[in-house]
């Protein structure tokens, strides 16, 4: 939990120098910035989706999971609670929505390979390098993040210990099941999931990305069943 812990850190410290630096960005370099690192997510997430060795499961587990997510419409659920923490901590009418800042960067400081494997190591051998360097580039996108999106970045923290959390947790648990193969196929789909987010931050598509997570899961169930 060492490196969640930093990575949680990273995210924070980036989101407060952001903050102090809103108003000096003007909203035409703003918005060619978050362009630039939508950019970099498809590529993030382009390398990682590469990664699945099963084709045929990854695309069972991205039609279950979301079956699952629509049918519990998590992108609704974290869209209430970042309408909550606005209602609570947004003073000024007019500025950017904190909803969008929270669920925005905790689906990319989430559902990347390096979250997933990060994790996945950290629980299993006690390595954290993947987590470290993870803080790194989520402290530098945190940065630009609430520059453009504002407070709601920061929550997203919140997200990021819960979700490394469990998995590092019950990684130390699982370690039975959890094969090279399961792996590769949790990183590929939560790879494709960072695409989906690419294309939205670019404006291309507007995918529910939230009602998707359930798909990362899939694999595992896949791996007790002994087919992957």
């Amino acid at each position: 939990m060492i490196a969640t812990v930093v990575n949680c850190l990273a995210i924070v410290i980036g989101c407060l120098v952001g903050l102090l630096i809103k108003g000096n960005i003007s909203e035409k370099i703003s918005t060619n910035i978050m362009n630039g690192i939508a950019l970099c997510v498809l590529y993030i997430g382009i390398s990682g989706s590469l990664q699945g060795e099963n084709t045929l499961i990854t695309i069972i587990s991205m039609a279950i999971g979301a079956l699952i997510g629509e049918f519990i419409d998590l992108d609704k659920g974290l869209n209430k609670l970042g309408d909550k923490l606005e209602e609570k901590f947004s003073s000024e009418k007019g500025e950017i929505s904190i909803s969008k800042g929270f669920v925005s960067a905790s689906l990319l400081f989430c559902v990347g390979a390096m979250a997933i494997v990060g994790s996945l190591q950290s629980g299993l051998t006690g390595n954290y390098e993947t987590l470290f360097a993870k803080s790194i580039l989520d402290g530098i996108s945190s940065i630009i993040f609430a520059a453009s999106l504002g407070i709601g970045v920061m929550f997203s923290a919140i997200s990021v210990f819960l979700y490394q959390g469990i998995i590092t947790i019950g990684s130390s648990f699982m370690s039975n099941i959890l094969s090279d193969s399961v792996v590769n196929s949790m990183t590929a789909i939560g790879s494709l999931l960072i695409i989906g987010l690419g294309l939205n931050m670019l404006k291309v598509t507007n995918i529910k990305v939230a009602n998707l997570l359930p798909a990362i899961i899939i694999p595992i169930l896949f791996g007790l069943f002994g087919l992957i």
